[in-house]
């Protein structure tokens, strides 16, 4: 399969799995305990119809959106993601370009292989620096101040990961950073020759964010270790009270999914939140992103920008989206595939497919703006009378 033939998410996914030794295309691709969540964060859109109006005349359509002070050419934006030139020796690099390309936000994770600095130079789309909290309020305290040095305009703080997912798939493989595989993950690096090619004859894969915290050789001080050693599983709320009032600008939680925790939020300073269970990679059992997102609207919709992640695969996921509410959705396995597939033209072709989706969706629905869209335009079937029809039906 050629870049080319590329036509949605899962066209991507297979090129990434034929391209990518197995585990990492298992790091990308798998989720936690037996990945019902993960499952289940697409499938939430299928419950949920799009009512379409006629006749309104939608030649031209803007789709352009405002999240959290940032302008944006479309409502879609590239999720900060770790470890991004395991995927790829251009990584965040790649990301970056396609997302100034098509002028929407892109993330740099604390975990991420390219500095934020070297990044918020060469790009002028807006940029989002996504942190963890770590036992050191020190460090805490230098990574914000960096990243206003450098000129970021959103910090973003991961609030779901305290403690890593039981993600088994790495377990079966042996997947870490650095590498500790069985010997069914090495096999599987021995038949894709070009991945280890390419990972030798590029720069030296690091973590510039946290190099001077994270010793790549191993020990506690290794990613799993970062993980256990380094981030504090007791942050309250009065600390990330503190760290926004420390920011003064534009400061959003990732991982958001009550009512109650969307209110302390918004009471504490924040400027947005984003619905997010991590692709299914945390808590499996847990509700999905869309499936939380009215009660959310409805409850501080008109305090603090929403967004959401996890399971958009459709230019169709983001309409429903943002029918009930949500300012702009992120996707993460959405670009990952398209970069492990293909480097920056991955990425640029995901985009584009979607921004296109999105526009012919648009048109589709009738619609000619986001502002246009509402809660008029879905409808959904409770489970109990889909199954009585089905039961009517037979």
């Amino acid at each position: 399969m050629a870049l080319r033939h590329c036509h949605n998410f899962h066209d991507f996914r297979l090129l990434a799995k034929r391209r990518l030794p197995g585990p990492i295309f298992n790091y990308i691709d798998g989720g936690a305990d037996d990945e019902v969540t993960y499952r289940k964060n697409s499938a939430a859109f299928d419950k949920c119809d799009l009512l379409p109006s006629v006749l309104t005349g939608v030649s031209d359509v803007d789709m352009s959106v405002t999240v959290m002070g940032q302008r944006l050419d479309m409502p879609i934006y590239c999720s900060p993601t770790a470890l991004q030139r395991l995927f790829h020796h251009q990584g965040e690099r790649a990301v970056a370009a396609a997302a100034e390309k098509y002028g929407t936000l892109f993330g740099v994770s604390s975990l991420g292989t390219v500095s934020l600095e070297e990044l918020r130079k060469k790009h002028k789309s807006p940029q989002v620096y996504q942190f963890y909290f770590h036992k050191d309020r020190g460090l805490n305290a230098a990574m914000m101040q960096r990243a206003k040095e450098a000129g970021v305009e959103v910090m973003m703080l991961t609030v779901d990961s305290i403690t890593g997912g039981n993600r088994e798939r790495d377990l079966r493989t042996g997947f870490s950073i650095p590498f500790r595989l069985t010997l069914g993950g090495m096999i599987q690096f021995a038949i894709k020759p070009m991945w280890g090619i390419n990972y030798v004859t590029h720069e030296k894969f690091h973590l510039p964010q946290l190099e001077d915290h994270v010793d790549m050789g191993g020990g506690a001080s290794s990613i799993g270790g970062y993980f256990s050693e380094m981030l504090d599983p007791s942050m309250n709320w009065d600390d990330v009270a503190q760290m926004v009032r420390d920011w003064d600008g534009q400061f959003c939680l990732k991982g958001i999914m009550t009512a109650e925790d969307a209110k302390r939020a918004a009471e504490i300073g924040c400027t947005g939140i984003v619905l997010s269970n991590h692709g299914g990679r945390q808590l499996d059992g847990s509700r999905t992103p869309f499936d939380q997102l009215a009660e959310i609207m409805d409850a501080v919709g008109d305090r603090i920008d929403v967004m959401m992640d996890s399971g958009i695969q459709r230019g169709t996921h983001v309409l429903k989206a943002l029918s009930l509410g949500a300012k702009a959705v992120g996707i993460g396995r959405g670009y990952l595939y398209a970069l492990a597939a293909a480097g920056q033209p991955g990425v640029e072709r995901a985009l584009g497919l979607m921004k296109a989706e999105i526009e012919r969706d648009m048109k589709l629905m009738g619609a000619t703006s986001i502002d246009q869209l509402s809660r008029e335009n879905l409808r959904s079937t409770p489970i109990g009378a889909a199954m009585n029809s089905q039961r009517a039906a037979t």
